[in-house]
């Protein structure tokens, strides 16, 4: 049975060991939290917490199901020509373990978590958990690198409180400027109602520049606009936080606060894939939001795994080319 279990970017070979069967890891990969000893650079690691939704709750179960919608993943990514596990000798690191009750000490469990990762020399590719978990993450990572954030979702999230609490999912953009984490923001996907138009003088207020691209943009213009307009933007360290709730509910029905007239899946692979053939270094990625109760048909964990995987090919492709 040696060779059930393999090493550091060496998926379970499903040929041999069917896919449904073994303990459930993403994409079949080995689980390891020594990274530095044993080479790894890209880890898949789950953060289950959603104590800072404000609607539908359950985001705190998506790792696990993403995890088992991961597994008809396959070593070889043909579009963007790139063995990602074998180039990241990539591993599932578990979970962060969180305080289900307290948003604060989460916060400060998260931040501890990534900087363990960083510090072995592997970039993080995260499953949420809610939005709020990106503020914990910002936290080590914004205090190595101040990235550029890249934020897919269909909210500002720039919001300053909610009911007097300002450690919310809808809060962490404001908090990570306030904090001196990150250098600037691109907001992609922006739609739906707001409270007020006031809502919308943030981006002008900030001391940090902020680009809000709204799907009525990308409608207008198109998907290779969009394209070519992030080229020309991302310069860098970029950390991208994807918000499943971006996507149109049509295709990622499982998440808490849906608004319609969202990217299309199909769009969604296309814009990540198109990452590769950009000039930045990414530094980070999470995708966040998902809500397996709302998922009966798995649908929204099995987009938010095949996502990650285009987002750990892309950074294979930058360490192949030399973009460390």
């Amino acid at each position: 049975m040696g060779w059930v279990f393999g090493g550091a970017g060496e998926p379970l070979d499903s040929l041999k060991s069917p896919r449904f069967s073994q303990p459930i890891t993403f994409a079949r990969l080995p689980f390891i939290r020594d990274l530095k000893n044993n080479g790894v650079l890209g880890v898949f690691v789950g953060i289950p917490f959603d104590g800072g939704a404000t609607y539908y709750t359950g985001a705190r179960l998506s790792p696990q199901f993403i995890r088992a919608e991961s597994r008809l993943l396959r070593p070889y990514n043909m579009d963007l020509d790139v063995y990602p596990f074998k180039v990241l000798r990539a591993v599932d690191y578990g979970d962060i373990d969180v305080v289900p009750t307290n948003v604060i000490k989460t916060l400060d469990k998260i931040e501890d978590g990534v900087r363990d990762i960083i510090n072995q020399g592997a970039t993080p590719f995260i499953a949420g958990g809610d939005h709020s978990v990106t503020l914990g993450i910002l936290r080590a990572i914004g205090k190595r690198y101040k990235p550029l954030v890249l934020h897919f979702d269909s909210h500002f999230d720039y919001w300053d409180e909610y009911w007097g609490e300002r450690y919310t999912h809808g809060t962490w953009v404001r908090r990570a400027i306030e904090e001196g984490l990150i250098s600037g923001v691109v907001q992609v996907g922006i739609r739906g109602p707001q409270y007020d138009k006031a809502d919308l003088e943030y981006p002008r207020e900030s001391p940090v520049p902020i680009r809000v691209i709204t799907m009525s943009e990308v409608d207008s213009k198109g998907i290779n606009w969009l394209i070519n307009e992030l080229r020309g933007l991302l310069r860098g360290p970029v950390y991208v936080s994807f918000d499943i709730d971006s996507i149109d509910p049509a295709f990622a029905p499982g998440t808490g606060t849906r608004e319609v007239g969202g990217f299309t899946s199909r769009e969604a692979l296309t814009i990540v894939k198109s990452l590769s053939t950009m000039d930045f270094e990414l530094v980070g990625f999470d995708l966040v939001e998902v809500l397996p109760p709302l998922d009966p048909t798995g649908v929204t964990s099995l987009l938010a795994a095949n996502i990650i995987y285009q987002a750990m090919s892309v950074k294979a492709k930058q360490l192949s080319k030399g973009v460390t």
